[in-house]
């Protein structure tokens, strides 16, 4: 039973984050750096949910629930790297709606195609570059033990099946989690701040209305993104927590990536819209392919 609820969520995820994508990329009018964000947004989701989901559904239905160190290694690299790319990532979104509301005759200056492009990447190269140091350095430990207590590799159980001392290790988990959560989760608080005073200040019900949807959306990804992974990799670091760590863990890994689709579709009307408009469009096209077959079998 728990294997056909994960393998259902997990497909919904899927499809959820590609039907994001392929709106955003095949409707013109998303071609907008806060659209381009959240395409990227839906990518990180879907990698990094595949990055441990496909494997937790294999363990639940074999009885040698092993993963080689090479994977294991692979799997723990890219589930920090793209972590840390989301985090990167939803700073640079609160600094893209602080432009657009509070400095809106700007916008298309400071946050240009190029720009948007060049932050979206420059994302992902920071997130993937920031992870390797304590990567390579876990590479070259020997480990004593080979039980993992979790359902996938990450950092904590590792470092405690190490034969030889890890306080380097330990020492750049710890400071690069807390740059790289308090720096991006003080932009998003500063940002959101003024975002905040202007929106106060706009004198019409449906316009301040409108300012905080377009907000609602991100600030619900923020809380639950980093509500979790503060709890798991700053506030709860000793053995007595792992098990009350891995009930997080899932939070952060599948609950989260289970939601986001549905937060970006729900309250976005214009994504609500260029889905109903591409659903419309391909029924059409569907429709007229029929209809030329039924005339050339005629």
């Amino acid at each position: 039973m728990l294997f056909v609820l994960l393998l259902v969520v997990y497909i919904i995820i899927l499809l959820g984050n590609i039907l994001i994508l392929l709106v955003i990329f095949n409707n013109y009018s998303l071609h907008t750096p806060m659209y381009l964000f959240i395409a990227h947004f839906s990518a990180i989701e879907t990698l990094n949910v595949t990055t441990i989901v496909p494997k937790l559904l294999t363990n639940l239905l074999v009885k040698c629930k092993a993963i080689s160190y090479f994977l294991c290694m692979l799997q723990s690299w890219l589930y920090f790297s793209l972590g840390t790319t989301e985090l990167i990532l939803l700073a640079i979104m609160s600094i893209d709606r602080y432009i657009a509301i509070c400095k809106p005759l700007h916008y298309s200056t400071m946050m240009s195609g190029i720009i948007s492009k060049n932050l979206a990447i420059g994302c992902w190269c920071a997130g993937f570059l920031a992870i390797s140091g304590p990567s390579i350095l876990m590479l070259r430990k020997t480990f004593c033990n080979n039980i993992i207590n979790h359902f996938f590799c990450d950092s904590s159980p590792l470092i405690r099946l190490s034969c030889t001392k890890t306080l380097i290790i330990e020492f750049l988990n710890v400071t690069i989690s807390i740059i790289i959560l308090f720096s991006s989760l003080s932009v998003i608080i500063i940002t959101y701040s003024y975002i905040i005073i202007v929106i106060c200040k706009i004198s019409t019900v449906s316009a301040r209305k409108k300012a905080f949807s377009t907000c609602a959306s991100h600030l619900t990804l923020v809380t639950l993104g980093y509500g979790g992974t503060i709890f798991i990799y700053v506030i709860s670091t000793n053995s007595r927590s792992l098990e009350t760590n891995k009930t997080v863990s899932v939070i952060n890994i599948i609950i989260t990536p289970l939601l986001s689709p549905f937060i970006f579709t729900l309250r976005n009307e214009s994504v609500k819209e260029a889905i109903k408009a591409t659903i419309s469009r391909n029924v059409k096209i569907a429709l007229s392919s029929k209809q030329k077959g039924c005339i050339l079998g005629k």
